[in-house]
């Protein structure tokens, strides 16, 4: 099991490294959206520390949904996906290795480079580590539930549009609990309520999340 977990992890971040364009188009995304924040909304710090928690997860968010396309797309196209329902380990495993390697490519390099983002927010360094721990918890609930969404959506035609449809509303609460965190944090009032609902979200995510996909994946290739 942990084998085939991880040959799945390094074919998909071995096709990551082979197609780098996609992957940096996400990244640029992520960046210019919350870079643009502060030149359209003006210098005003106070302003600026208020709409941070809030931006950086929306950037974030969108920019996750962009490789959420690729997920599972390249696989249906070339005939792997089939092979996949056909191997003998259990399929929800090799969604939650594909699902791991998007993590990986997309998650990551934004929970990385959010504490350089957030300085042009004008955030201490206290709300910059809890913006991490709320990235770190909240960015793999954001693929898990993608996955469910990109294999329910899969093969059908303007797909992209379905899915944001389907995940989107799914994305509220982790939305809500990542910038709360940040938000509570800076009022004094401690992060840890919201930072353990996101982990609660994040776990249950993991637990459910490829059995769903691995039904929806079932479904759409019927």
């Amino acid at each position: 099991m942990l084998a085939a977990l991880r040959c799945m992890v390094m074919r998909d971040l071995v096709l990551a490294v082979r197609r780098v364009s996609d992957v940096l188009t996400t990244l640029f995304f992520f960046v210019i959206v919350v870079s643009l924040f502060p030149l359209g909304v003006g210098p005003e710090m106070e302003m600026l520390r208020t709409i941070a928690p809030g931006v950086v997860w929306v950037a974030a968010i969108l920019a996750s949904m962009l490789a959420l396309g690729r997920l599972f797309g390249h696989d249906y196209g070339d005939g792997t996906l089939e092979q996949m329902l056909l191997a003998p380990q259990p399929l929800a495993l090799l969604v939650l290795g594909k699902v791991l390697a998007h993590w990986l490519v997309t998650g990551l390099p934004l929970v990385l480079m959010a504490p350089l983002l957030g300085l042009q927010f004008g955030l201490d360094t206290v709300a910059l580590e809890v913006l991490v721990i709320s990235l770190l918890l909240g960015t793999p609930a954001i693929s898990l539930i993608g996955a469910v969404g990109a294999a329910l959506t899969l093969g059908v035609r303007g797909g992209g549009v379905l899915v944001s449809l389907l995940v989107l509303p799914l994305y509220i609460p982790v939305l809500i609990f990542g910038a709360g965190a940040v938000e509570a944090e800076a009022a004094g009032l401690g992060a840890g309520g919201h930072l353990s609902l996101l982990g609660a979200i994040a776990v249950l995510a993991l637990c459910f999340a490829p059995l769903a996909a691995a039904a929806a994946l079932r479904i759409s290739l019927e």
